[in-house]
């Protein structure tokens, strides 16, 4: 092959590159907004109804942006000092879980009904549809790039859609059946989850890998 043969193919890779990258930041952009937007909804939703698995649900959000916004700056520069700001996160994710727990069992305990919330249906919903297809994006984009990172991104965007089953079920036996535990027992099931999340974060490994 050709000098000129050689130098028009490592162009057209170093091209093709530039597109799933910047195909990968949109992705990436568009996870931090629904994320953003999914969270104060999922809060205010949970804190009017009472309901700790929404509220669990819309923190676990947060984190989620946080994290995206390590993999986005990464994406962008190329930087590999994130491993405190991985920390950081996998603890954020370490204290939500103990947080859900905790209010999960006292809620069971002292038998505090929550109110039916038609809000955060539809939210878990919503979530449900979206949450799969920006994770198998990131999949293809990933496997165009070799990118590790994008690909532990796109498992993360899989346990958020996994989430809104577990939150989506709580809620809809509590507003059909007026099973009451069901809301705090869904917060329960998310937090090994959550947990996972947490340990992988102080690894290092939620972005890199």
């Amino acid at each position: 092959m050709s000098n000129t043969a050689c130098k028009d193919s490592s162009v057209l890779i170093a091209e093709e590159a530039g597109v799933d990258v910047r195909k990968a930041r949109r992705l990436e952009y568009l996870t931090i907004g629904w994320n953003s937007l999914e969270a104060v909804a999922a809060v205010g939703a949970g804190i009017v109804a009472g309901s700790i698995a929404l509220v669990g649900f819309g923190f676990d959000s947060v984190v989620e942006s946080l994290s995206g916004a390590i993999l986005l700056w990464r994406l962008s520069s190329g930087d590999h000092r994130e491993e405190l700001a991985l920390r950081l996160v996998g603890g954020s994710f370490l204290a939500l879980a103990a947080y859900v727990s905790f209010e999960a069992l006292r809620t069971i305990y002292l038998q505090e009904p929550p109110s039916s919330s038609f809000v955060g249906i539809a939210i878990a919903a919503l979530s449900l549809i979206v949450m799969p297809i920006l994770a198998r994006e990131k999949r293809k984009v990933a496997l165009r790039l070799n990118s590790g990172a994008l690909h532990a991104d796109s498992r993360q965007t899989d346990i958020c859609a996994y989430l809104s089953a577990i939150l989506l079920g709580g809620l809809l036996l509590n507003a059909l059946f007026g099973w009451w535990w069901a809301d705090p027992a869904a917060a329960l099931l998310m937090v090994p989850l959550i947990v996972w999340e947490g340990i992988k974060g102080l690894r290092g490994q939620n972005c890199c890998e």
